[in-house]
């Protein structure tokens, strides 16, 4: 099997890359320097020279709070870009994962969240990840939609980064403690998406690490894993303004990976724990 990765040298494709090589997968590393997926020409004639066997599309706009001033490019990227993406890999007979976002549902409630529960995206960046998911599902017939939340990984930027950055010069931070999820680490992630892509059993999954946190618990757990001195203060979505509206439901129901025989990620304690861990990789 050769898989082809877009988006490979980002916080996520990096580490989707090192996993796939790691299990022996032929890979395609492909990073915008090899192809503009807003180029419906450049992609086709990429795919038509290299015959990947699948595509892991982790090539994305993920700016959220830009994303409300950054609409054009936004929907070109997530949606456009996509559905390129989709289009090249039905003509080449390929399987295709699509990586998605909690931010489709703009859900408040406090149930996890099932595959088919009703959207309605509050931002920008939400709206655009889920008409690329039925731009992607109208054009290719083998895929798999998988939303995740909250990303952290290694390489490139991330909420856990960020808390240690800002921790280290203050003695407090505010972070809000009413929006609930799980966050999704990388690694993990990369982890079920090399078991996924041998397999045919398409469909619409969420997969983040398990159990449930705030924003808050999970900036504590940071700077108590990182030894950073700096107190979280808890405070409501209210108190803290962003560009996009943020739901405060980010809970996700694994049913749908159950029901496939497909390992949930380990928790996201663990998954932190890893992560202030270099060697503990895979």
């Amino acid at each position: 099997m050769k898989v082809l990765v877009t988006g490979a040298h980002g916080q996520l494709g990096s580490d989707v890359v090192a996993r796939l090589e790691a299990g022996g997968i032929e890979t395609i590393a492909a990073g915008q320097k090899d192809f503009d997926i807003t180029d419906r020409k450049a992609v086709n004639a990429f795919f038509e020279k290299e015959k990947p066997d699948a595509v892991i599309h982790c090539a994305a706009y993920t700016a959220v709070d830009r994303a409300e001033t950054e609409k054009e490019l936004c929907r070109r990227v997530n949606v456009e870009g996509s559905a390129n993406i989709a289009e090249a890999a039905q003509k080449a007979g390929a399987k295709m994962i699509y990586v998605s976002t909690d931010y489709v549902f703009g859900n408040n409630g406090t149930q996890p969240l099932e595959t088919d529960d009703e959207k309605n995206p509050l931002n920008v960046y939400g709206q655009s990840k889920l008409d690329g998911e039925n731009a992607v599902l109208a054009a290719c017939e083998k895929v798999f939609i998988v939303r995740v939340s909250w990303v952290f990984g290694r390489n490139g930027a991330n909420f856990v980064k960020s808390m240690v950055r800002l921790g280290e010069g203050r003695s407090e931070l505010n972070v809000v403690c009413d929006q609930v999820g799980s966050p999704t680490f990388t690694e993990d992630l990369a982890v079920l998406f090399l078991d996924m892509i041998q397999t045919e059993k398409y469909g619409i999954y969420h997969a983040t690490n398990e159990d449930y946190c705030s924003w808050a618990e999970f900036a504590s757990e940071i700077m108590r894993l990182s030894g950073t001195d700096c107190k979280i203060v808890p405070i409501p979505s209210a108190e803290y303004k962003t560009d996009a509206v943020r739901q405060l439901n980010s809970r996700l129901s694994k049913a749908s990976l159950d029901k496939n025989g497909f390992s949930r990620l380990p928790s996201w304690r663990d998954a932190l724990q890893r992560y202030f861990t270099p060697d503990a990789r895979y």
